[in-house]
């Protein structure tokens, strides 16, 4: 019964649009391998050794057909498809916290700034043990986070042990929208930093506000802007673009293009450019993907950026979310993308102009070591803070960009 319902359900979902003749020849197959996994599930069902979750089973069962295709399509749960729609956002209820599973335990990386944790007094280091008086012993980090977010200005109480404290905490936090900045920025020698984590709808307002306050605060010292993209794995197509197009004066930023070979879209710059004309550097490296290839490589293109560091991850193509009612939603490669000179960056990625790989530090001998911690901390930085060699020689080029384009021209 199960199985024939089954069948019967994918057959009316694939009628709903006409089917080309070619595939209509091929129908009769199709089914019969419909046919094939539904004797297999009711086998399954009916004779393995223990219970099984059907859900579970079916929703493994597209998992497997759409990995298939590619490592980028898969099917997304309700939950999954939920926190997918958080990170896009940049914005959900919660508690402020990054945390991470030490000995089955949930340990506070850091709460987030301006956090409702934060102003509950949690602290980095503390180890949460409750949740609402719940152990978390047992749950995995997914399942302790799900917890602890909720809709906004509810109460949560948690139950922490802190280094120095000779007995469990209680502190109750209420919950508040958690906004995720896609966006850090600050002055860099006389430069813009942008620091791009990933593509979310509050990219392009983040890298507008960071031009405009930076820009006030260097004054007429600006020299130029550094988009750092390393180990950003992508994110929303739309905001790559805008993030281009604040850059450009005009111009393709990127094209698309489908199974249709006349299914071509191009996304163009509009008059613009927020740098005014100053040099740009964007630093990448293996972690730059989807979305941050898409930046380079348009800036690259275009000859407005000099990209410094190692060739990107090689992710050239697009995914659409196809939304499937309350059950969740299918993540499917839909078409490819491709830089201004016609490019598909998909397995190769983007290579810099200028190769920079990040410097290693090396351990120190214990003689050097009782020096070093001796020496007082460098001006502006921490003691035990490494250098940022990649983000230095940016500077550095950037600077030496600067000096040459307000050079005169004498003849």
């Amino acid at each position: 019964m199960i199985r024939s319902a089954f069948v019967a359900s994918v057959a009316s979902a694939m009628l709903w649009a006409a089917v080309p003749a070619t595939v209509q020849a091929a129908e009769p197959t199709a089914y019969q391998q419909l046919n094939l996994f539904g004797n297999v599930f009711e086998l399954v069902r009916a004779r393995y050794v223990g219970p099984v979750d059907e859900q579970k089973l079916i929703y493994s069962a597209i998992n497997g057909m759409l990995a298939a295709l590619d490592p980028h399509s898969a099917f997304m749960a309700a939950t999954e498809y939920k926190d997918m729609q958080e990170r896009t956002s940049g914005e959900f209820g919660g508690l402020g916290l990054e945390v991470r599973m030490e000995d089955g335990l949930v340990r506070v990386s850091r709460p987030m700034e301006e956090s409702p944790a934060l102003r509950a007094g949690v602290k980095a280091g503390d180890t949460i043990t409750h949740i609402d008086g719940t152990p978390v012993l047992g749950l995995t980090l997914n399942e302790a986070v799900e917890k602890m977010r909720g809709r906004v200005n509810t109460p949560i109480d948690l139950t922490i042990t802190r280094d120095g404290a000779t007995a469990p905490i209680v502190v109750r936090v209420t919950r508040d929208i958690i906004r995720q900045p896609s966006v850090r920025f600050r002055a860099e020698g006389n430069a813009v930093y942008i620091l791009i984590t990933s593509f979310s709808e509050q990219t392009e307002s983040g890298v507008r506000r960071a031009m405009s306050e930076v820009r006030a605060t260097l004054g007429d010292k600006f020299e130029g802007v550094i988009l750092d993209l390393r180990n950003n794995p992508g994110g929303l197509l739309e905001q790559s673009v805008a993030v281009v197009d604040a850059f450009l004066e005009r111009g393709e930023v990127v094209s698309t293009r489908g199974r249709d070979p006349g299914n071509v879209q191009r996304y163009t710059a509009r008059r613009g450019d927020l740098a005014e004309g100053r040099p740009i550097i964007v630093i990448t490296n293996n972690g730059s993907a989807s979305a941050s290839e898409i930046v380079a490589g348009a800036l690259q293109d275009h000859k407005r950026a000099i990209i410094l560091g190692t060739t990107t991850f090689g992710k050239g193509s697009v995914q659409t979310i196809m939304p499937m009612g309350d059950q969740g939603a299918m993540r499917l490669t839909t078409s490819r993308y491709y830089t201004p000179s016609g490019r598909s960056i998909q397995g190769t990625g983007v290579t810099p102009d200028v190769v920079v790989e990040q410097a290693r530090i090396q351990p120190l001998s214990e003689a050097n070591a009782q020096i070093a911690a001796a020496a007082p901390p460098t001006a502006g930085r921490g003691a035990t803070t490494p250098p940022d060699y990649q983000l230095a020689r940016a500077v550095d080029l950037l600077h030496t960009l600067s000096i040459y384009q307000r050079s005169p021209i004498t003849n």
